[in-house]
């Protein structure tokens, strides 16, 4: 029988992300994103859900989202499910938690947190690609005479 752990989520980060490193050198970056479910419930009202999803991501996708995320930033992420199981030291109790471990993502918005689209267009594929540098004249179209220019 085939088998598939695939988890894909839209959402906000609900706090800044928290960047460390492996004694190998191995960035890990552990955040958590708000997704939001908007429905009508049995009397019609409407009604919001929001779950709250622990995520982990490695590597370079780890530094990007580091560097580059803030609380409130949307975020894509396409990952696989995770249990981490432990025993609570000072309980004894066996404790499990479930995560994301993020495989890609893409930046939503423009990076300010409220939603808006970006100007640049945000890079996915942990990849960051900072936009080109612009050169004042390089592209400007010259202001003069352009009513001269309209074909009617």
């Amino acid at each position: 029988m085939a088998n598939l752990n695939k988890v894909m989520l839209i959402g906000n980060l609900t706090r800044d992300p928290e960047l460390r490193v492996t004694p190998k050198g191995t960035a890990i970056c552990q955040f958590s994103l708000a997704v939001n479910r908007k429905f009508r419930d049995e009397s019609g009202a409407d009604r919001e859900e929001v779950t709250y999803v622990d995520i982990e991501a490695w590597g370079k996708s780890g530094e990007n989202i580091g560097k580059y995320c803030t609380k409130g930033r949307p975020l894509f992420v396409e990952g696989r499910l995770r249990l981490d199981q432990w025993e609570d030291k000072t309980t004894k109790e066996k404790r499990s938690r479930m995560k994301v471990v993020c495989d890609n993502f893409q930046f939503l918005g423009s990076g300010r947190g409220d939603g808006t689209p970006s100007s640049s267009g945000d890079q996915g594929g942990g990849e960051f690609r900072s936009p080109a540098p612009r050169t004042p004249n390089a592209s400007a179209p010259a202001q003069e005479n352009l009513d001269e220019d309209v074909p009617f």
